[in-house]
């Protein structure tokens, strides 16, 4: 299925998002909306020959450095993308020549950017480009580049230049100095440092051509290595470059420089690497996908915030954690807040438990600037960072620049009073804990973690003596409006929680580890008496709560506060502090995030205090109204949606949920260009799973009490929990049937006894079908769907009936025979046609001897030669009538399929220059069941949300026809009638074909059968 956001020039398809026009203004949110990873590296989405203004990015994690006096950031790493083409002398680029077409994808599947472009030079010359680039999640430090030339209407010369560009910057300082570079027999090699932190970086490139003859020179200009190729091209002709990229730093190996030039000269080539990076990524998502269903927008964001989780996780390096804009911008620089904990880590929790691990130890490796600000503010223990780096030091800004120049400067006092997250760093701990009982960690690391924090609010909280309770003065809860409070219930209810939960780690540990508990207890200074005191303050620290109405006060003396109306800003472009100030926002009941349903939240899963259904209820009917939930933080709509869900209040929930979720893609807070939203996209999987799913945690694992949103007909996704995977397939039942009761219910119909006769518990099955008189549809009543076929939807098939890949597929096919020396010609391919690629090479090897490994290598190998072949694909491949057709159903209101057996299908839609007329896509990603089974053109009609009977499938072959038969749809075939006569009409082609036309005939058709059987 697929959509269009016309704001971004955007289409979503389950798995790829597709841009149709290239926007100069939305280039900077757009180089962080494309970009990709491997959980060592991030780099955005910038373009490989560059533009003005672009602001190319690679962050590697822990690389930071500092700018002298003013902060310490992620580095800008050396750029590994510049690829340039000159075409007789003109330097390809966007802002000069013409842009006939233009389009880039994301595919979330594999972790690739691809864009097509067709641009006409200055002097006239017209070429066909396509950039492709990954980062192999294979292995970490490979970087992958491909670039299809075709000149359209000219010969010359082409020239293609790649480089390493050694002068980055972090908008507008450069954190490196060159130390060396060289050239090998590989290629090149560059070699800096960083400044301050001192940290080396080592990369190598190499650069190979096929499709004609060129060679290699190299340039070393200074902190540019730049391999070349110049090659004398003609028309028509199609030439492939690949650049392969390795990088290293000193944080993995004290020779990076060598390290990089040794993997380079053992790599394979693109393809290899590719197939590679595809089996990992396939991996990766068997355990974390997520499959929606009746949402074609939520089903494929739901999946690019997860891929933006995945390519920012690392799988390699426990001393690193996922920065708030993960490692696709220069927002907060890099900096590590509660963000990570709260809100992405649950995530990796469920479904990458080795990640979330990683995630967690770099607080235990960061433990040493916890204490270090501890001791700086005079208190004992461990105090973290609200803003961490690489060694757990405070770095948040004291100030905050004025947009004014004349203004007068923030400041910033996160860093001093938002000390919640001295529990929130445990809660993720105990969390992690109780999901993946591993012991060995929280005795080696956890325990550390969670007592040596605790020993913190020991020292922290103050003894109001009148009051014989504990108390919290100064901080900043949750939510930051309000920067100087005194017992913010959010911050006190945590702490309690967090001692809670340290006493109880203590005796776990002191029964199962005795000796890492006298260790700890030396470290850490632990004494009788500081648990007594842990003890004494979970029993009186101050909780501002009415026990009768449940009513939570956010911190005292908020309920004083003036009362503003929301409601009375209604059609605001900015937020409440933007709009009031920050004095006068301080002095208002006006929240920036959820605090107290923040933490009713967090209390949720165990139903610890203050959490139940009626607090729950009092405290959302009172706080919720008072939240800038559009304006104020991103870290909000997600948190909503999951309470607002627990409520019953449906489309609410879903209302502040596709504000999280598209946050980033349709760019609705203005920001996007500072990096992704990290915590969003981790509070997007919460929402889905907790909030949707209804998931909720048991002794005997997680079950589901759903509440899918409306519209959505199937949700469906895995879970781990101490040890074991729990899958869970959650569907509207009164909507939307699987495939197999579809199945049985078609065949009931299809039978020679009508639904009232047959039994409920048997049925025979129907006869094969004879050509002259297929089956009718049949979804309703025998009378009601003969009499009048109610027709919403066609289903088309792409070889032989909108365009003609079949020759592109036997080219493909001649060329792996012609390999591996078997007889193959035309006659032999007609036997191909409508059958599946692994059959088809089945009727090609015959009885030759060949390994399924072979086998598999050999489907690849076919599918890279035809997927090489369809890039030269344009509008003018399509079939006569086909565009004409396409849009009179459009006009007509019918929806249009696609249903094709080919993992290409997508691609080839892309080049014919269809894909915004076509609202779902069937394709061989999407079932397991080649036709003649009818699974694929059930799936495309689900995704149309069509009844089978109301669809009518278009088809060329024989296999195809069957199966639309046997899946209870109308079917038209194309072509001779001995290939397709069991069709109900046989047309030639689609040449002058009228909807008009066809729905006389199938109604005719509908008629005269009901007329013959209703005696």
């Amino acid at each position: 299925m697929q959509t269009k956001s016309h704001s971004r020039n955007f289409i979503y398809t389950d798995w790829i998002l597709i841009e149709t026009q290239f926007d100069p203004d939305q280039l900077h949110s757009k180089e962080t909306v494309f970009t990709i990873g491997n959980g060592y590296l991030g780099t955005k989405g910038s373009f490989e020959e560059g533009y003005p203004h672009a602001l190319p990015a690679t962050f590697i994690h822990g690389v930071y450095d500092d700018v002298p006096v003013v902060y310490t950031e992620l580095a800008n790493c050396p750029d590994w993308l510049p690829l340039i083409v000159i075409v007789n002398g003109d330097r390809f680029r966007l802002d000069q020549g013409e842009i006939l077409r233009y389009d880039r994808k994301l595919d979330l599947r594999y972790g690739l950017v691809i864009r097509y472009l067709r641009w006409r030079s200055p002097s006239g010359n017209t070429i066909d480009i396509t950039f492709e680039r990954f980062a192999s999640l294979a292995d970490r430090h490979v970087l992958a580049q491909r670039c299809h030339l075709m000149p359209v209407d000219f010969d010359g010369s082409i020239e293609v230049q790649g480089s390493i560009n050694g002068y980055p910057e972090n908008q507008g300082f450069n954190h490196w100095e060159g130390l060396d570079q060289g050239k090998t027999d590989q290629g090149i090699w560059l070699q800096c440092r960083t400044r301050h932190s001192r940290i080396e970086i080592g990369m190598g490139a190499t650069m190979r051509i096929s499709g004609t003859e060129a060679s290699l020179q190299v340039s070393t200009a200074p902190g540019y290595p730049t391999l070349s190729m110049t090659y004398q091209t003609k028309s028509q002709q199609t030439v492939t470059v690949e650049k392969i990229v390795t990088v290293f730093t000193s944080r993995e190996t004290e020779t990076p420089v060598s390290a990089a030039t040794e993997k380079l000269a053992h790599l394979p080539d693109y393809a290899t690497l590719l197939r590679a990076n595809e089996q990992a990524w396939d991996e990766v998502w068997q355990q974390s996908d997520i499959l929606i269903e009746g949402d074609s927008t939520a089903a494929f964001a739901v999946r690019y915030n997860l891929f933006q989780l995945l390519i920012a996780g690392s799988r390699h390096d426990d001393k690193v954690s996922i920065p708030a804009k993960t490692l696709s911008g220069f927002g907060y620089r890099g900096h590590i807040f509660w963000d990570t904990e709260i809100f992405m880590l649950p995530f990796f929790l469920f479904t990458q438990p080795a990640i979330a691990r990683n995630l967690l130890s770099y607080r235990w490796h960061t433990l040493p600037g916890a204490r270090r600000k501890a001791s700086h503010y005079s208190y004992r223990g461990a105090m973290f960072a609200w803003e961490s780096a690489d060694t757990g030091d405070e770095v948040t800004p004291r100030w905050g620049l004025n947009s004014d120049f004349y203004g007068e400067d923030v400041r910033i006092w996160c860093r001093d009073r938002e000390i919640h997250i001295n529990a929130d760093v445990p809660y993720a701990a105990w969390n992690y804990w109780q999901a993946t009982g591993d012991d060995q960690w929280m005795q080696e690391r956890g325990a550390e973690i969670i007592l040596d924090a605790a020993i913190f609010w020991g020292s922290r909280v103050e003894f109001n003596s009148e009051r014989q309770r504990y108390e919290i003065q100064g901080v900043i809860g949750a939510d930051e409006y309000h920067e100087f409070v005194h017992n913010n219930a959010f911050t006190n209810r945590m702490a309690q929680w967090h001692l809670e939960k340290a006493i109880a780690v203590y005796d776990w540990l002191a029964d199962k580890f005795p000796e890492r508990t006298t260790e700890l207890e030396e470290k850490l200074k632990l004494t009788p008496q500081e648990r007594s005191h842990w003890q004494d303050i979970i029993t009186k620290i101050l909780f501002l709560h009415d026990p009768l109405t449940e009513l939570i006060e956010q911190f005292e003396g908020f309920f004083q506060l003036e009362d503003i109306n929301l409601a009375d800003y209604e059609g605001r472009d900015r937020s409440m502090q933007a709009i009031l100030g920050i004095e006068k926002t301080n002095k208002c009941q006006i929240l920036k995030q959820p605090d107290i349903l923040m933490l009713l939240y967090l209390m949720r899963e165990s139903a610890d205090i203050p959490y139940n259904e009626k607090a729950l209820q009092t405290n959302w009917d009172y706080y919720a109204p008072r939240t800038d939930i559009t304006y104020g933080s991103s870290l909000g709509p997600a948190v909503h949606a999951i309470l607002a869900s627990d409520l019953g209040k449906s489309t609410e929930a879903y209302k502040v949920f596709m504000q999280a979720l598209m946050v980033d893609l349709e760019d609705n807070r203005g920001n996007t260009s500072d990096g992704i939203h990290g915590a969003t996209a981790g509070g997007v999987w919460q929402a889905v799973i907790f909030g949707f799913g209804g998931i909720q945690l048991t002794e005997n694992g997680p079950v589901a009490n759903s509440h899918l949103p409306d519209g959505w007909t199937r949700l469906k996704f895995k879970l781990h929990w101490q040890g074991k995977w729990h899958d869970f397939d959650l569907r509207k039942e009164q909507v939307t049937q699987d495939i197999t009761r579809q199945l049985e219910y078609l065949q009931l119909s299809l039978s020679q006894n009508s639904p009232s006769q047959a039994s409920k518990h048997q049925f025979s099955p129907p006869a094969s079908p004879a050509p002259s008189s297929p089956p009718l549809p049949n979804s309703q009543s025998p009378s009601e769907a003969t009499h009048n076929p109610n027709i919403k939807g066609f289903i088309f098939d792409l070889d032989g009936v909108l365009t003609d890949t079949a020759e592109l597929h036997y080219l493909a096919w001649q060329k792996l025979a012609d390999e591996e020396g078997i007889p193959f010609n035309r006659q032999a391919n007609e036997a191909l046609r409508g059958v599946s690629r692994r059959a088809s090479l089945m009727l090609i090897i015959g009885n030759r001897p060949y390994s399924e490994a072979q086998i598999e290598e050999m489907m690849e190998r076919k599918n890279r030669y035809y997927g090489e072949l369809i890039q030269s694909m344009t509008s003018k491949d399509l079939l006569p009538g086909a565009i004409a057709f396409l849009d009179e159903l459009r006009q007509a209101g019918i929806k249009i399929g696609i249903g094709s057996g080919s993992k290409n299908a997508r691609t080839v839609i892309e080049r014919l220059g269809i894909a915004d007329k076509i609202d779902a896509i069937a394709d061989g990603y999407s079932v397991q069941q080649p036709k003649p089974a009818p699974d694929l053109f059930l799936y495309a009609a689900k995704q149309l949300g069509l009844e089978p009977a109301q669809s009518v499938v278009v088809e060329d072959a024989a296999a195809g026809i069957e199966a639309a038969l046997v899946g209870g749809m109308w079917a038209i075939g194309l072509g001779p009638t001995e290939r397709v006569g069991a069709a109900h009409i046989v047309l030639p082609n689609l040449e002058g074909v009228k909807w008009a036309d066809l729905r006389t005939k199938l109604s005719n058709i509908a008629r005269e059968k009901y007329s013959g059987t209703s005696n």
